[in-house]
C-alpha cells in the first residue's frame, strides 16, 4: 500500500497507486492553493497518490473507463489531462479564458469547463483529439458546471449573472436560462423514478443554506436556510460564501449539505427537506463535499485547516480528518483503472 514516486522531466511528481482491481474507488481531492491534487481512497481512508505540477487546480472530473483525470488549471488557463495509471499529466488543453469547475459527461466523450473569465461560458472538450471544440455562451461567467443525472442537459451557474444555464448535450442548444435573486453557487440535483431530474438544489451568495429548483417547470419552489449555531459553538467567519457544497445519496432519500460558516454537514430528508442530522467537523471552512460510491461515507473539503472530514451518514458522525494541500475546495470521487 506504498506509494512509488518518481520526478519526471516537467517537474511533476508522479505517484502510482497501489497495484489492485481494475476499477479503483477513489476520492480526488484538489488543493486551489497548491500544485497538488490528492488522491484518497475511500476503502481506507488515506492518501495513495499526488499529483503535482497543476497550480491552482480548481476543479476535477474522473473518465468513466478510468483511464484519466481531467483538471482546471487556473495557473495556465487550461485543462490538464492526467493519465490514470501514472497520475502524469500527459496533456494541456488550452481554454477560452480563465477557468473554474469541470463536469464530465455520462459517456466521456466531452468535458465541460466553467470559464469564469468575462464575457464567461461553458468550453467544451472533446475527450477523443482533446482539442477544445467550442464555448457555449451564457449569461454572466461560470463558476459550477455539471451534468445531470441522467446525462441530458449541462447545468452551468453564474455568481455574476446570477443564472442557471441549460444545455441539452446532444445539440449544445441552450434549453432555458432562470435568472435568480443572488449569485449561484454550487448545485447537485434529485432524479425522478424514471431518471431524469427532479430537483435542482442551489447553493447562493451570502445564503447559509440552498433554494430548490423543479427542473420541469424552472421555478423556485423552496428556499431551506441552515440551522442556528446551538450556544457555545461559534461561526467560522474566514472564506466565501456560508453554505458551500451539497450531493445527493444514490438512494434518492438524503441530501447532505456544508455550512462553512457552522463548520457543519447537514442532513435533509428527500424529498420532504426535513433536516435529519448535524454532523459538527473537526476541519473549518467546509467548502465543498463528494459522497462514497455506496452513498455511505461523505468527504468533505476543509479550506481553512487543510484536511478532509470523512463523516458517516448514517449517524452523521465524523471519523476520521484527513491531510491533505493547501485550501482543499472542490472534489469528486471516480474510479480509475489500475
Amino acid at each position: 500500500m506504498i506509494k512509488k514516486c518518481l520526478t519526471g522531466a516537467a517537474v511533476i511528481l508522479v505517484c502510482t497507486l497501489p497495484l489492485g482491481a481494475a476499477n479503483k474507488a477513489v476520492i480526488i481531492q484538489t488543493n486551489s492553493a497548491g500544485d497538488r491534487v490528492h488522491v484518497i481512497d475511500p476503502a481506507t481512508n488515506t492518501v495513495i497518490g499526488v499529483i503535482e505540477g497543476i497550480e491552482a487546480n480548481h476543479g476535477a472530473s474522473v473518465a468513466p473507463d478510468g483511464s484519466r483525470i481531467y483538471v482546471s488549471n487556473e495557473a495556465m488557463s487550461t485543462c490538464d489531462v492526467v493519465d490514470a495509471k501514472t497520475l502524469k499529466v500527459v496533456k494541456q488543453i488550452k481554454l477560452s479564458g480563465h477557468p473554474n469547475n469541470i463536469a464530465i459527461a455520462k459517456d466521456g466523450k466531452r468535458v465541460y469547463v466553467g470559464i469564469i473569465e468575462a464575457p464567461g461560458g461553458v468550453d467544451v472538450i472533446d475527450t477523443a483529439t482533446l482539442t477544445n471544440l467550442k464555448t457555449l455562451p451564457t449569461k454572466g461567467s461560470i463558476h459550477n458546471p455539471y451534468v445531470t443525472p441522467d446525462g441530458k442537459y449541462v447545468v452551468a451557474g453564474s455568481i455574476q449573472g446570477k443564472t442557471i444555464n441549460v444545455f441539452d448535450t446532444a445539440t449544445d442548444a441552450n434549453a432555458w436560462t432562470l435568472e435568480l435573486d443572488l449569485g449561484v453557487r454550487p448545485m447537485t440535483f434529485s432524479a425522478n423514478p424514471d431518471g431524469s431530474t427532479k430537483w435542482i438544489f442551489v447553493q447562493l451568495s451570502a445564503l447559509n443554506g440552498f433554494a430548490v429548483i423543479d427542473f420541469a417547470t424552472h421555478k423556485e419552489i423552496n428556499r431551506i436556510k441552515n440551522p442556528d449555531l446551538p450556544p457555545g459553538r461559534l461561526p467560522v467567519p474566514e472564506g466565501a460564501d456560508p453554505s458551500h457544497g451539497m450531493a445527493v445519496t444514490a438512494d434518492q432519500k438524503t441530501l447532505v449539505v456544508d455550512s462553512r460558516l457552522n463548520s457543519a454537514l447537514y442532513s435533509y430528508s428527500l424529498p420532504d427537506l426535513k433536516l435529519i442530522g448535524t454532523a459538527f467537523l473537526g476541519g473549518k471552512g467546509a467548502a465543498w463535499v463528494t459522497l462514497s460510491p455506496d452513498s455511505k461515507t461523505a468527504y468533505v473539503a476543509n479550506a481553512v485547516t487543510n484536511n478532509v472530514s470523512v463523516v458517516d451518514i448514517a449517524t452523521m458522525k465524523e471519523i476520521k480528518l484527513i491531510p491533505v494541500g493547501f485550501v482543499p475546495k472542490r472534489n469528486t470521487t471516480g474510479f480509475l483503472a489500475q
